[in-house]
């Protein structure tokens, strides 16, 4: 399989990720599926997530092309390493906080250590890969985003690294009311990370489609 297919089916991958975490919060969505079918969907967009950031591993410490496929690498001196590693594991923490939270309501004593902390952890995780792919596009700590479509993608997926990190500080239940901090706050900037995630991925659809299409 081409490194070109492997960039699409990663976007495709992330796209319906995503597309899972922007429908989700909504409402109206919530009063059509019922509480069940929707924190349902919010298990399957993390999985997919996982799927996604498994292949960009993948496809980061292979991409010198040898014969032999590498699931586990050790290359510190890499970006690319490091925000695709800490990607994936922010991944699995949303597989957690996802799943934890189909079986434990707001009001158990539990919720925040359970379901709240693994969001968190897993937003942290996104907050910094989504940070370190920039840092490698723009060539330096606090540079300026370039006329690229890569470096659209990377500036479009830290602002959603930001939301969902923001989206998780209001997530945290409150002891002494035993409620979020702010749960509109949660669904606006959970469905705005969403989509962010979702244009960047739809971004890499055009120039990596053709390839796909003719072998």
């Amino acid at each position: 399989m081409t490194n070109r297919r492997v960039t699409w089916w990663i976007a495709v991958l992330f796209a319906a990720g995503s597309a899972c975490f922007l429908v989700a919060p909504f409402p109206g969505f919530l009063q059509l599926v019922g509480p069940v079918a929707d924190g349902v969907v919010f298990f399957v967009g993390s999985l997919l997530f996982t799927s996604a950031a498994t292949v960009q591993w993948l496809q980061t410490i292979n991409a010198d092309g040898g014969r032999r496929l590498r699931v586990v690498t050790f290359e510190p001196h890499r970006l690319d390493w490091w925000s695709a590693g800490v990607q994936l594991i922010g991944t699995l923490f949303f597989n957690a906080t996802t799943f934890r939270a189909l079986q434990t309501g707001l009001d158990a004593p539990s919720y925040d250590q359970v379901v709240w902390r693994p969001d968190a952890l897993g937003s942290v995780c996104f907050l910094v890969s989504g940070y370190l792919a920039y840092v490698e596009v723009t060539g330096s700590l606090l540079g300026r985003p370039r006329r690229t479509m890569e470096s659209a993608i990377a500036s479009v997926n830290l602002l959603g690294c930001v939301a969902f990190g923001i989206s998780a500080v209001a997530a945290y239940v409150v002891p002494t009311t035993g409620s979020a901090i702010n749960v509109s706050a949660v669904n606006t900037f959970t469905a705005l990370g969403a989509l962010c995630f979702l244009i960047g991925a739809l971004l890499l659809l055009p120039e990596r489609a053709p390839e796909h299409q003719a072998s």
